[in-house]
């Protein structure tokens, strides 16, 4: 079911085309990334998982989205823009979370207690200039899964090489030690032989990202994103986990309705 949900919800992560909009102070490049409408279609998602024995998962990608003014709405992905000052808006965000895993994922889980799909709601500032794209948000859980809460940065810059569109991007993220805890630790009586007691600390993950998109085939959008996170010790030192790095890659395909 976990998985489901989130095939579901990587659906949100697509960048559109539209030949109908104009530049403005976010830059020519970025208005044609992210122009306004309604979009629809579909895609691949391959990553890595670093627990130990999940392997790679590879997920269909449903597409359905809208980007208005103020309004964004991506599958279960929401935000709202509440305030605008130049190019700074100030916006409130909710997102899913797809993390946790139960006993049938990997042996490694086998008798602990699931870890549960969870909802974050929090707020974000953006700031967009000369195709520039600098975020800083904070989301918390509120359905009281974890408990946590996660602080990101992410700054990108959208260029363009004739048809071609590309962005490079660079993103830190801090974990509190709720949700360290609750997604990679080992509880009392959790412990095994295998498995030993494990309290999690926060943590500092960064990324690298790349994309590249162009509007040249089948009358719509395609996409190639990828990104590379690396982890915190706090996260990779956990038993149930064997990797300190993760690599993740999205094929995408969209039009507008």
């Amino acid at each position: 079911m976990l998985r489901i949900i989130k095939a579901l919800a990587l659906a949100s992560l697509p960048i559109i085309f539209s030949s109908n909009v104009s530049a403005d102070e976010r830059g020519d490049v970025r208005a044609q990334l992210e122009p306004k409408g309604y979009l629809y279609g579909i895609g691949l998602g391959l990553s890595q998982e670093i627990y130990k024995g999940y392997g790679n998962r590879v997920t269909p990608l449903p597409i359905l989205g809208y980007r208005g003014d103020k309004l964004s709405v991506y599958g279960p992905f929401v935000s709202y823009e509440l305030l605008e000052l130049g190019d700074i808006e100030f916006e409130v965000q909710a997102s899913p979370r797809f993390q946790g895993f139960d006993g049938s994922d990997s042996d490694v889980f086998i008798g602990m207690e699931e870890r549960d799909f969870s909802m974050d709601l929090g707020a974000n500032f953006k700031y967009e200039r000369d195709n520039w794209k600098l975020s800083i948000g904070f989301l918390h859980d509120i359905f009281n899964k974890s408990d946590g809460y996660e602080v990101k940065a992410k700054i990108g810059k959208a260029y363009r090489f004739g048809p071609v569109f590309f962005e490079p991007n660079l993103s830190i993220n801090h974990l509190d030690k709720n949700h360290v805890d609750y997604y990679y630790g080992v509880r009392d009586f959790e412990v095994t032989q295998n498995r030993a007691f494990y309290k999690g600390d926060s943590a500092i993950n960064q990324s690298i990202g790349f994309s590249v998109s162009t509007p040249i085939f089948f009358g719509g959008f395609t996409q190639l994103a990828i990104d590379y996170t690396m982890y915190d010790s706090s996260i990779t030192d956990s038993p149930l986990v064997d990797r300190d790095n993760n690599l993740s890659m999205r094929l995408l395909f969209s039009k507008f309705f």
